[in-house]
């Protein structure tokens, strides 16, 4: 990543985490139920309250996959990159099948959405039924390891489409190397999950004046948790790419692989 320069795509996710950031403290701002006043007021507040509850539910649950699906353009683009890198194979950069790649992204992190949430469900449903303290429960380790599956799946999933495969033949080759998708998933997981608040570094809530030392020391932890999470779809990617070369699964294109792409490109244009 540092070799290459990747690191400076950080950025991209660091911005998107800013403006959620920005977004709920805009939420968070609405008046409450008392100072609402007229019936304007209060159906605003109440559209709030379902949006924060909404938001809310998914945020918990599906956070990950929504920072993947809204980082989709920049993966399959950084996928492309980095297997140029890695094997010298060059793509013809084409708006149309970009937007392929994309919409398939999108479609491969719904269904494992939906997959994983019929999984989920039972799973806290046993926890919450059988332990009197949830986190303590060993149905949140299978939890965390199916979280961590479909999370690989989705990174995987972009090399598996430069190599034509379908998205049945896709959940099938991910099928046969769980391994490889729970270690890239659990990886990002774990980088993403940090409790960062960014109100400490840009509102400077909790801030001392008393306490300087402690309250620096805050903000950089803030800081530092930040950027691990913004890092986490950035390496996870880079990661699910080199995994694929060193398992013999991305190589470089023949001559003759590399005579029928101009040719498709010809065609095509």
């Amino acid at each position: 990543m540092f070799k290459h320069g990747l690191y400076f795509y950080i950025i991209i996710p660091a911005t998107i985490m800013f403006l959620l950031f920005k977004g709920g403290e805009f939420i968070a701002g609405r008046p409450s139920y008392t100072e609402a006043h007229t019936m304007s007021e209060i159906m605003w507040y109440v559209l709030g309250l379902l949006i924060d509850v909404t938001l809310g539910l998914m945020l918990m649950t599906f956070a990950k996959f929504i920072v993947v699906m809204v980082l989709s353009p920049l993966l399959a683009y950084l996928s492309e990159r980095c297997d140029t890198i890695l094997t010298g194979n060059t793509y013809v950069f084409k708006l149309e099948q970009f937007w392929k790649d994309i919409k398939r992204a999108l479609r491969i992190a719904l269904r494992n959405i939906l997959r994983q949430y019929l999984i989920l469900i039972p799973l806290y449903i046993l926890a919450w039924l059988f332990w009197d303290d949830i986190s303590s429960s060993p149905a949140m380790i299978l939890i965390f390891l199916v979280s961590s599956y479909y999370y690989g799946f989705s990174f995987i999933d972009y090399t598996n489409e430069r190599r034509k495969l379908d998205v049945k033949k896709s959940i099938q080759f991910v099928k046969d190397h769980k391994g490889l998708a729970v270690s890239i998933g659990s990886c990002y997981a774990v980088m993403i999950f940090g409790p960062v608040d960014l109100g400490v570094i840009f509102s400077l809530k909790g801030f001392d004046p008393v306490n300087i030392s402690g309250s620096l020391f805050s903000i950089i932890y803030h800081l530092l948790l930040w950027l691990i999470a913004s890092a986490a779809p950035i390496l996870a990617i880079i990661a699910s790419t080199l995994a694929m070369k060193e398992l013999g699964f991305l190589k470089k294109k023949s001559v003759s692989d590399r005579k029928s792409t101009r040719l498709n490109s010809s065609h095509a244009n």
